[in-house]
């Protein structure tokens, strides 16, 4: 009889205080993520740690640019990008894949928009600068040789996009198909020549060197005034014997 009441007991539907308690507990929001802990779920970690790194790099600059800075900026845990892209370089490496693909499309662009192969040039050389004035931390990152690694696939494919661009818009100023796979002395030197000058412009500007030329400039004088001016000079010095 003992064992019939235990059982009974047993069997019994829990007390109204006890189901209160456990539903509101089952309707107690989560708790808050905090930044270091672990995702439940991010979508594409691997984009959005390469976003976050973009956003470290243009505010922090490149000494800013860590692992756990940019785990700190998406807010997952420090082991995240070691765990995609290896180390450091790694990460830097895809960084700079995106900057040279984003520089490609801007000077394609720019390209694509002017007629005559002269206003192409300009086109794509205004856009050059104009890239490395918006985005000067990436721009700085895609040059920093030292710290990448063009073994890289991404990063191979996108650099040298980014250069048969390049050659491209200066076999169309000079009238000829330039050769992906060799270049003649002239046409070697045709490129060398402008990517220097652009590049060098881009880079004084940059620093801020050409800030004593542009104020002893006539008044309005702009830095995309200089360069106008700079590759009219150099478009129309007649060729060497």
């Amino acid at each position: 009889m003992a064992r019939l009441s235990r059982e009974n007991k047993a069997s019994r539907p829990a007390p109204a205080r006890t189901r209160r308690i456990a539903r509101t507990a089952a309707d107690r929001p989560a708790p808050k993520r905090r930044a270091g802990d672990a995702p439940y779920h991010h979508g594409d970690l691997h984009e959005a740690l390469l976003k976050a790194a973009e956003q470290v790099l243009e505010r922090d600059g490149l000494p800013g640019l860590t692992l756990r800075a940019v785990a700190r900026e998406a807010g997952v845990s420090h082991a995240a990008p070691t765990h995609h892209f290896g180390d450091l370089t790694g990460l830097l490496s895809e960084l700079a894949a995106i900057g040279f693909r984003q520089f490609g499309m801007a000077m394609a662009a720019a390209n694509a928009s002017a007629a005559t192969p002269g206003e192409k040039g300009m086109a794509s050389a205004k856009a050059y600068v104009a890239y490395a004035q918006e985005h000067p931390g990436m721009y700085g990152l895609m040059f920093r040789s030292e710290r990448l690694d063009y073994s890289r696939p991404s990063l191979h494919e996108s650099s040298e996009a980014s250069f048969a661009g390049l050659a491209r818009g200066v076999g169309a100023s000079r009238h000829e198909q330039i050769s992906s796979e060799s270049l003649s002395l002239e046409q070697a030197a045709a490129i060398a020549s402008a990517w220097s000058l652009v590049h060098g412009f881009t880079m004084l500007l940059l620093d801020g060197r050409l800030s004593k030329i542009l104020n002893l400039s006539p008044e309005g004088t702009t830095p995309e005034l200089l360069l106008t001016a700079m590759l009219r000079l150099t478009a129309s010095r007649p060729p060497r014997p």
